[in-house]
């Protein structure tokens, strides 16, 4: 009996090889060139060489005293630059979305509308009296009660919607902003002159006695958030399949959130308001690695934020000699990043 000979097929890419294609192995020449820990100890020699400059360009007067306070400068930058880049990409993963922040939740409308509050109750002469660590770690503890109740209520229980929680938090934001803009029509109008630098971030009078309560903040989140290191890949698969996967994906997602809260917060109370450095140093990190992996992406996008910061720093002190605020320019460029982002498709 005769039998027909199967049709020969066209051989199929192995789970192997396309599992690496995604993490970023075939890429751009360079890429293929430089392993991630290679790019990531680049990285890190050109952060400390940012460092160097930072503390030594420019040094006139006693070194002592200039290393002194450039010291708590360095390190309270530091500090934003690693809440920041660690909570962008922790929240961009549980959203699955590269476009979005943490400020999509409100923080920063609930920082300006707390500062604003406080000018219309005391005035900003008693708000400066307060003590400046209490002071942080109720503004710090007041944010984070909030995203709290909110992820309580919108992804626990029979809810569990992450869609309706960033919704929420927009429509939060809004009432936020709306509450301030009706205060600042009823406030002094002096006291609208001194309240207004709060509005913005400043990284050249960053509240250095601050820097040791929001160090030891950040220590016991970043411990925290070491505990389920293991979850963050799973978790960026999507929901199904961290749960097919056996993680416990609403306590899970739920503990990286209120770490995210956290975060944002302390780097809010400490230097103000930021919205696009955290969307720009967490896609830098994600083109540069050219893969998705945590274990690449968050010591990229800290270390691209030194030197965003830093860098940027050193270049408005000593070639634009503090013609224009650092925030301002960091905005403008995330901005620019965002409308990039939007029009390229590239949100997911």
């Amino acid at each position: 009996m005769r039998h027909d000979a199967a049709p020969p097929t066209a051989p199929t890419a192995s789970p192997a090889l396309t599992a690496s294609e995604k993490a970023g192995d075939i890429g751009l020449p360079w890429q293929r060139r430089l392993t991630p820990p290679r790019r990531l100890a680049l990285l890190a020699v050109l952060a400390l060489a940012c460092a160097l400059l930072f503390m030594t360009v420019g040094v006139k007067t006693d070194w002592a005293f200039a290393l002194q306070f450039r010291g708590k400068k360095l390190l309270a930058m530091l500090l934003v630059a690693y809440a920041i880049g660690v909570s962008t990409v922790l929240f961009q993963t549980i959203t699955h979305n590269r476009i979005l922040t943490p400020a999509i939740m409100g923080f920063d409308a609930l920082y300006l509308l707390i500062q604003t509050l406080l000018a219309f109750l005391f005035g900003m002469r008693a708000v400066n009296a307060f003590d400046p660590t209490l002071k942080f770690l109720s503004e710090t503890l007041l944010m984070v009660l909030l995203a709290w109740l909110l992820f309580r209520s919108l992804f626990s229980g029979a809810v569990r919607s992450l869609h309706l929680m960033l919704l929420v938090g927009v429509v939060m934001g809004v009432l936020f902003r709306s509450l301030t803009s009706l205060l600042l029509r009823l406030i002094d109008p002096n006291e609208f002159g001194s309240l207004q630098d709060r509005f913005f971030a400043s990284f050249n009078l960053v509240a250095t006695h601050l820097i040791v309560a929001a160090a030891v903040v950040l220590a016991a989140t970043s411990w925290w958030l070491w505990r389920l290191r293991h979850n963050f890949d799973v978790i960026g698969l999507g929901r199904d399949m961290a749960i097919n996967l056996g993680v416990d994906y609403p306590r899970v997602v739920m503990q990286i959130l209120v770490c995210i809260a956290i975060m944002v917060s302390v780097s809010t109370a400490l230097v103000g308001p930021v919205t696009f450095f955290g969307l720009l140093v967490a896609n830098l990190a994600y083109q540069l690695m050219g893969d998705s992996r945590h274990r690449n992406t968050l010591p990229a996008a800290v270390l691209l934020g030194v030197v965003a910061l830093l860098g940027g720093q050193l270049l408005l002190e000593r070639v634009f000699e503090f013609n224009t605020a650092l925030s301002v320019v960091i905005e403008f460029v995330g901005g620019l990043v965002f409308i990039a982002l939007l029009l390229g498709g590239k949100g997911r």
